[in-house]
This record gives structure tokens, sequence and C-alpha cells, in this order.
């Protein structure tokens, strides 16, 4: 026997003696794609508005400069505003649905994913890009917001529940995971 009356079969390594709630959990490492900052965004973001106003250049104008109408300054409920104003929301809507990235995503290798399932459907999609997008153009100031988030997400991501990521560039994770124990958990296993 140990001194103060405690037999030396108590006095066990330290794992016995931790709180049971630390034993249940343990550290793993792991990677997730990195999410595209502000600038790449922006950048990507800017040569998408180029295609649009190429595409718009190329088959809208002609057909109304064919019927004679203006297209130069015109109010936002013109018909050239508003053909326009489809083939913008179209294009990003269509490219992102069926390719997951535009034109200027693809050449900066970045893509648009859920935070919550495998693919985006229709419902996130509009949402994401009809409505956010409609707001952040609005209220230019809350596209800046994508540059302090952690997960760099905009103001349309947030509403959609998505973000975008770099397709080839990944990041180190560290969580804390709980240790499956086997049997029922009511018994602690142990040799005597």
């Amino acid at each position: 026997m140990a001194e103060n009356n405690i037999p030396e079969e108590m006095t066990v390594d330290d794992s016995r003696t931790k709180r049971p709630d630390e034993l249940q959990y343990e550290e793993v490492m792991f990677y997730e794609r990195k999410p595209a900052g502000f600038w790449i965004r922006f950048w990507a973001y800017l040569i998408d508005l180029l295609v649009i106003s190429a595409a718009t250049s190329i088959l809208v104008k002609p057909v109304f400069t064919l019927l004679g109408i203006d297209t130069g300054n015109v109010p936002w409920y013109a018909p050239f505003a508003i053909l326009s104003a489809i083939l913008f929301y179209a294009y990003f809507v269509l490219m992102t649905k069926f390719l997951g990235q535009t034109l200027g995503k693809m050449i900066f290798a970045i893509r648009v994913v859920s935070l919550q399932k495998d693919t985006l459907d229709w419902g996130t999609l509009l949402f994401r890009e009809w409505i956010g997008r409609f707001i952040s153009v609005t209220v230019l100031p809350l596209y800046f917001i994508v540059g302090f988030t952690p997960l760099k997400q905009g103001v349309h991501d947030y509403f959609a529940d998505t973000t975008v990521v770099h397709e080839q560039s990944f990041r180190k994770r560290r969580m804390m995971q709980k240790i499956r124990r086997e049997g029922s958990g009511l018994q602690e296993k142990s040799v005597f």
C-alpha cells in the first residue's frame, strides 16, 4: 500500500484520471477548398461584365438599331434595358447551374459551391444569382463584405448558403471529432 492509505492499483496512468468528456474527442486534420477572396472574384466579375457587354452589343443592340429604336440613355424600363437585364441574369444563372462557374470564374479557376448540398439546385441558384446579386449590385458597399468574412461570402452567398472556392487550392483545417466507441457505452472495457 502507498501512503495516505491509497492502494497502488488506484494510482493508474493519467488516461483514467482525465474527465470522460476529454476522452471522447480527438483532433482530426483535413483539407478543404480554399475560399476565393474579394480581388479574384472582382476580376472574374469584370471579365463576366465584358462578356455580357459583348453579347449584348452583338445580339441585342443590332436588332434595336435595325428597328430604329434608340439604345443610348434609355430608362430602366425601356425594352433594350429589360432585354439587357434578362441577358445579364440568364448568363449568371445558366452558366453557374450547368458549369458551376461563369467564364470569368473559369479563367481564374474558381467556382460556386453550396455549403449544404453537393450540387446547386434551382432554388438556391435563382436566389443567389437573381435576388442576391440584385441586392449586391443595388447597394454596392454590401459586395465588399466578401473581403471580411471567414468563408469570403458576399451577401448573395449568405442568402443562398453558398461560397466561391478555388478549384486547385486547399487549406489545412483542424477539427475535434468524437471518438466512436464500440458497444453500448454502458460498460467500460478494461483489463483487470
